[in-house]
Formats: structure tokens, C-alpha cells, sequence
């Protein structure tokens, strides 16, 4: 039985990916609430817009001054828009009570990606590893 996903915010994904896109300026679209976003792109065409990563960002209060508060938690979707080869991001301003909502998002664009790779064995599922 595979073990149970971390919450989104605890996830450190390996290296980073800039905001927008370095050859056309203007790729990127802040949204103030998780319903804000999901209106704008949740039911966009998962082979046309295409979720290749994404990021929760929590502030880790390290660089706060003394009284000065974390800022919100913030959702980073990042997608290559197929058809015309566009790299563009996203953002929205999540809280914890979005995270179901948010994990079930993703899972469902995960298995397009999982099916891209899929001949290689990298998943079988949405969020199932083939480690061999």
C-alpha cells in the first residue's frame, strides 16, 4: 500500500522554475484565492495545457523582522501550452482548506503527464511511483 501523500506545502520539489517565460514577458497570471484560479483554469484541456510542475510556497518566517507576519501560502502552477509551445505560470493564494481541492486538481492533470511517460514505467497512477 503506497504511502499516503504529504501535505502539499511539506513537498520540496528539486531545483526551481521561474515565473512566466524568459522569451515573451507577461506569462504569468496572479489569482487571489484557490476558487479564483480553478474558474480561470479548472476545467482548461489537460493535453492543451499542460501542468508539468507546481509548488505550494509557504513562508518560512526566516527573513521576518520581529512583529512582521508570514505572508499567505501560494499555489505556483507551471504549464506548457501544447499546441503553440508556451511555457507560462500561474499563481493563486491557497490556505490549508484548499488542499483537498488542490491535491485532487493536480491528481487529475498528474495522470496526463503519467501518461506521456507511461512506455517507461515512471507511473502507473496519479501520484504511484514504479521505482525498478
Amino acid at each position: 500500500m503506497p504511502e499516503p501523500i504529504p501535505h502539499l506545502w511539506e513537498i520540496d520539489h528539486p531545483y526551481y522554475c521561474n515565473e512566466g517565460n524568459f522569451y515573451k514577458i507577461g506569462l504569468h497570471d496572479v489569482y487571489a484565492s484557490w476558487g479564483d484560479f480553478e474558474e480561470a483554469w479548472g476545467d482548461a484541456d489537460h493535453d492543451l495545457n499542460l501542468v508539468f510542475r507546481w509548488d505550494w510556497q509557504r513562508d518560512s518566517g526566516e527573513f521576518l523582522e520581529e512583529g512582521e507576519t508570514p505572508g499567505p501560502d501560494i499555489l505556483k502552477v507551471f504549464w506548457v501550452l501544447q499546441r503553440k509551445a508556451i511555457i507560462r505560470s500561474t499563481e493563486c493564494t491557497v490556505t490549508e482548506a484548499d488542499e483537498p481541492a488542490v491535491k485532487a486538481w493536480l491528481a487529475d492533470r498528474a495522470k496526463t503527464m503519467a501518461a506521456i511517460w507511461e512506455p517507461f514505467g515512471v507511473a502507473t497512477e496519479a501520484g504511484e511511483r514504479d521505482d525498478d
